[in-house]
């Protein structure tokens, strides 16, 4: 499998694209079938899939139709712990702040 570390972002967006119209060819989906199930317009996956253009929602939705929306949990891991001052940091979450009253 090919590294993504090698790749420019718009290398890595046409890399998915030439794989997400592999896997609806795989499929025999056409693009309007891939595109319904998707809940997406044709036109949004057809310029996709020529120029690797789409909104993260539009991918999670095509990802989902194609069943490989589970991969996206590998996409941002949490780091490992390394002492256990880390351990801590991860089981702490972060509350949001007060705003301030102005005088």
């Amino acid at each position: 499998m090919l590294s993504l570390d090698f790749l420019t972002p718009a290398e890595a967006s046409a890399l998915h694209a030439r794989r997400v119209r592999e896997l609806r060819l795989y499929h025999e989906w056409t693009h309007e079938e891939l595109a319904q199930r998707a809940g997406i317009t044709v036109a949004s996956l057809k310029r996709f899939e020529n120029t690797g253009q789409i909104s993260l929602d539009r991918l999670l939705s095509i990802a989902m139709a194609l069943g490989a929306l589970q991969d996206f949990e590998q996409l941002f891991p949490k780091p490992a712990a390394k002492t256990l001052s880390d351990l801590e940091k991860q089981e702490v979450t972060r509350q949001r702040g007060r705003r301030r009253k102005t005088p």
